[in-house]
């Protein structure tokens, strides 16, 4: 805070005292959001009957006004599977992004706007090409922290793009365009997805296809060092990857789960069980 100054008489008082606030707020109002989150992540770490259980952190997106935004279905995906969700708001250092994956057991990257082509150095293609340049700072952060920190990562659609980029890799910017006979992936369409066996999801499942929800069009092109390929859609659209502590899917399960699908739980409960060891 920055009081007016008057020689070495001290500050002035009454109407004539004035507080520098433009930055000094701003700085307040970012700590203080950030202290009540590990506030109330702390709080929540014992329920009223004492239960316990891994706290989940889950990025979000951005209302037009600037206000955190995040579907409820992530968070009851995660409570139902024995976790305790947190949402993060957006940050803008590694320090604070530090400060809030050295609190939780894992993190979630959830779904949203298309990842800046320039992160993976091109140029935006066309205008189906959606970015929010805060919350890709934000994510950028968040997703280094938490892959640095070694704990769980469940990466889901944009998520899964995302983590794709972080790690070294690059997209589709628009399926429709740049994939050949592609089929539907956009506005819930649901189509099948082939397996690995020996893959997160062919342990879970037991089989070799799966039907999926449809929400994107952007898709991982070039993997990235390390990541391997465990699902694909009949056009070659990866659909779902593992790399080192994370577990990425394109299409997105807690909807699954909220439409009452409820096997899509058991991916949920997998990775709470990751986040609690």
């Amino acid at each position: 805070m920055c009081w007016s100054w008057r020689g070495w008489s001290g500050f002035e008082s009454g109407s004539s005292a004035r507080v520098c606030s433009t930055l000094s707020i701003d700085i307040m109002a970012r700590h203080l959001a950030l202290q009540i989150l590990l506030v109330l992540s702390s709080a929540l770490l014992v329920s009223c009957d004492g239960a316990r259980g891994p706290l989940v952190g889950i990025s979000s997106s951005r209302s037009s006004a600037g206000g955190t935004l995040l579907a409820s279905a992530y968070s009851e995906a995660v409570s139902k599977a024995g976790g305790i969700p947190v949402v993060i708001p957006s940050v803008s250092t590694r320090e604070e992004a530090d400060a809030i994956l050295s609190r939780l057991d894992g993190v979630i990257f959830s779904g949203g706007e298309d990842v800046d082509p320039s992160w993976y150095g091109e140029e935006v293609l066309n205008e189906t090409v959606s970015i929010d340049s805060v919350r890709d700072r934000s994510d950028s952060l968040l997703a280094r922290a938490a892959l640095a920190s070694a704990k769980p990562i469940l990466a889901i659609c944009r998520g899964e793009q995302l983590l794709n980029v972080m790690m070294g890799g690059s997209l589709y910017q628009d399926i429709p365009s740049q994939v050949e006979g592609a089929v539907t992936h956009s506005h819930g369409a649901e189509h099948t997805i082939w397996i690995e066996r020996e893959s997160v999801l062919g342990r879970l499942f037991g089989v070799d296809t799966l039907r999926v929800n449809s929400y994107h069009h952007q898709a991982v092109k070039q993997t990235a060092p390390g990541v391997r390929v465990t699902a694909r859609a009949a056009d070659g659209v990866v659909e779902a990857y593992e790399a080192p502590g994370v577990w990425a899917v394109q299409f997105h399960p807690e909807k699954a789960i909220k439409a009452g699908e409820e096997k899509w739980i058991s991916l949920f409960e997998a990775f709470v069980g990751e986040c609690g060891k």
